[in-house]
């Protein structure tokens, strides 16, 4: 987390959320709201404020799976066709005890590259954890509200899953790829 260097003033609202998230993990484990959301620019840090969050809470001896969501969906939709098999991979992310979704509909959406068992998959491992009130740490390019428009279901879940905790990342200028 010390390697995150802010240089907007929302990259520093985002790094505080992530320390206050890490500090008071499981105050609020088994309620709604105990989750993390970044979301928006690529490039902003996301990624590794959520890694960072993840490296922190496993130092606390907190079990945390990081699931790539393109890799994943993949995998889990390969096995499609194995009810056992397609079961086992996706309990491997309801049953967390923290996930870590990176990247929720990587260039799916723009690209019209997601399809129903694509959404189903997600729905399937989001819905679970929403009920069992299981936290998530999100990244996405998306913002709150295209999750809303692209599936409502889903984007809901996790808006009140992560609701006081959603760190919103606009801007080009934010892309340290580009500006670094």
């Amino acid at each position: 987390m010390d390697n995150y260097i802010p240089k907007k003033e929302i990259q520093v609202l985002a790094k505080k959320t992530a320390r206050e998230y890490i500090d008071n993990f499981g105050e609020e484990q088994k309620e709604k709201g105990n989750s993390i959301g970044f979301f928006g620019q690529v490039g902003s840090g996301k990624t590794h404020l959520s890694i960072a969050i993840a490296n922190e809470l496993m130092k606390k001896n907190i079990g945390v799976l990081y699931m790539q969501y393109r890799e994943a969906i993949m995998k889990i939709k390969q096995n499609a066709n194995n009810d056992l098999e397609y079961a086992q991979e996706l309990n491997r992310y309801k049953n967390a005890k923290v996930l870590l979704i990176d990247d929720l509909f990587k260039g799916a959406v723009r690209s019209g590259y997601v399809n129903d068992a694509d959404m189903r998959a997600i729905f399937e491992i989001i819905n679970f954890r929403y009920l069992k009130n299981a936290p998530i740490i999100v990244s996405s390019e998306y913002t709150a509200r295209e999750l809303l428009e692209f599936d409502e279901a889903i984007g809901s879940r996790i808006i009140q899953m992560c609701k006081g905790r959603i760190v919103e990342l606009r801007g080009q200028e934010l892309n340290h790829r580009l500006f670094g």
